[in-house]
């Protein structure tokens, strides 16, 4: 069995307030063409199907066509929220749907059961498991330890009581240890939403969602990253489609497939006057692309951003990289704050305010304190 696995759509997303529907319009075409092309037996849709928990309208109506087309093509969708959906919408009307061929994970319950498919290696069970945090799991299994997300990943497939001998896959959305994050995610607290890989074990794939950087976390266990770049972060990025081959038990072969955005996301430096030469931009892709425009003019240009934007139409970003911010990054260190987290942060803070830095004691009460904050963070 062939499966395409798609994750962090975000539909609906705005960049420096700029709407990327059209975008993102543009990349589910070649995503449905894609399935169409390599007859898959189905799309895995890994979790953030749109980037709030109430999308604006084009956003769900866009999503919406992109069902229904895969539907016309007879292909099912298997989708989970993640943690910028609202899980109470991404499952509303689900059970309707699944005569159709598009599952939605419910709200967890305490229990995930399986689609079952068959070809001629066997069986082929789909686990879809939407994003959880401890206190998602822990209120349906309050006999077991729960003190962290790789204890509720461990329990919550515990409970799913799987079949090794077939062939399993599964379909979620959390932070795994040792991957590489971008700027356009969401940064947990003190890295308190990791998850141990070994909670897999017994999965022929996981396919994932959360990290819009596309990597592998081993063998089976692979982030498909986003089809767009939402950050300049991503701006060298080669996004792909990841389409998954399932033969016989333990047989799982990963093709990446090229995606090729409307625009693509660029950074460009320069003055004020070489930037508006002709000759630099004439004849480019850059009057249309969205751009990080970093201009190294000493002294700030007059209004311009509205005058970048007569030329470059995608301009997101504007900064300035000259002797006088340079002094006020040397001095503000914002580059290195946005490195910190919330604990080691909240210490500095501390020492600035009392002369001496937090005891084991006050530390300890700090973590346990923001990671419950987190944890029950809606």
């Amino acid at each position: 069995m062939k499966f395409l696995h798609i994750s962090d759509l975000h539909l609906g997303k705005r960049v420096n307030e700029i709407s990327l529907i059209e975008d993102q319009k543009y990349i589910l075409a070649q995503i449905l063409n894609a399935a169409e092309q390599n007859k898959v037996d189905g799309v895995l849709i890994a979790g953030d199907v749109y980037d709030k928990s109430v999308p604006p309208t084009e956003a769900v109506q866009l999503f919406d066509e992109f069902l229904v087309q895969l539907c016309a093509l007879k292909i099912p969708a298997y989708i989970i929220s993640g943690n910028h959906d609202s899980a109470e919408r991404i499952s509303f009307g689900g059970r309707l749907m699944t005569s159709s061929g598009v599952f939605f994970s419910p709200v967890y319950a305490g229990c995930v059961t399986p689609i079952s498919l068959e070809d001629e290696y066997g069986p082929l069970n789909i686990y879809l498991l939407p994003f959880v945090k401890p206190a998602h799991v822990r209120r349906f299994f309050e006999e077991e330890e729960i003190a962290s997300y790789t204890d509720a990943l461990r329990v919550a497939i515990k409970g799913m009581s799987i079949d090794a001998a077939a062939r399993n896959i599964l379909v979620t959305h959390q932070f795994v240890t040792g991957s590489t994050r971008s700027e356009s995610e969401e940064v947990s607290v003190g890295g308190t939403d990791n998850v141990d890989a070994a909670v897999f074990a017994d999965f022929d794939y996981v396919a994932l969602g959360h990290l819009h950087k596309p990597q592998n976390c081993g063998e089976r266990i692979r982030y498909c990253g986003t089809p767009l770049k939402y950050s300049f972060s991503e701006a060298k990025d080669e996004k792909t489609l990841t389409l998954v081959e399932c033969k016989g038990k333990g047989q799982v072969c990963v093709e990446l497939l090229p995606l090729a955005p409307l625009r693509e996301m660029r950074e460009i430096r320069g003055s004020y006057e070489d930037l508006t030469r002709k000759s630099y931009y004439e004849g480019t892709a850059l009057c249309t692309d969205y751009l990080r425009v970093t201009l190294t003019d000493e002294d700030d240009i007059t209004d311009a951003s509205a005058r970048l934007r007569v030329i470059y139409k995608g301009l997101m970003e504007l900064r300035y990289d000259n002797a006088r911010t340079r002094k006020n990054a040397e001095i503000g260190g914002a580059t290195e704050v946005e490195k910190k987290s919330p604990k080691e942060l909240f210490a500095e803070f501390f020492e600035l305010q009392n002369n001496a830095p937090m005891s084991k004691e006050q530390s300890e009460l700090v973590s346990s304190l923001i990671e419950k904050i987190w944890e029950e963070e809606v």
